[in-house]
């Protein structure tokens, strides 16, 4: 399949490396935007806090040093972008930060730069715990009004 542009969800995880791989495999576009969705650190912090019933102490953020998941967002991105253009798409760096949910940034993303279709690895997770923990991929599947392209997990990792 040719499509003139890909947006391909990277968080660095071995699935989402394997999407990679079978997009390169399956799919071509005149461009492949290699995106990788973060969240900062006071944001982490106080969601955490939330969910642990804790008080945690205000964090205030330092605008002379760099958020520590914007830097590991991009080095995470320049690695999806390298497998990218290994595996022979026309790859380019996209971070972006996430508001809301993960998901979210990625449709937002793809409806922004009106993308053909969405890659993403996912999980591979059944049962109760695909009721508990649901995945990223599978909400962007339902969420997006356009072609997903879903890579499962190897069966013999």
């Amino acid at each position: 399949m040719s499509c003139d542009q890909m947006l391909i969800a990277y968080d660095g995880s071995e699935n989402a490396k394997r999407a990679i791989e079978y997009a390169g495999r399956f799919l071509s576009a005149n461009r492949a935007i290699v995106l990788t969705a973060w969240e900062p650190m006071v944001r982490q912090a106080a969601r955490l806090s939330g969910l642990s019933g804790v008080m945690q102490p205000e964090w205030v953020p330092d605008d002379e040093i760099e958020d520590v998941a914007y830097v590991d967002a991009r080095f995470t991105n320049t690695e999806g972008v390298r497998l990218a253009q290994l595996v022979g798409l026309n790859a380019e760096a996209r971070t972006i930060e996430c508001t809301t949910t993960i998901w979210n940034a990625i449709v937002e993303c793809a409806d922004e730069l009106d993308v053909d279709i969405i890659v993403a690895g996912t999980r591979g997770a059944t049962g109760l715990r695909a009721l508990v923990h649901s995945s990223v991929a599978d909400a962007v599947l339902k969420h997006c009004h356009r072609p997903v392209f879903l890579v499962p997990p190897d069966k013999n990792p």
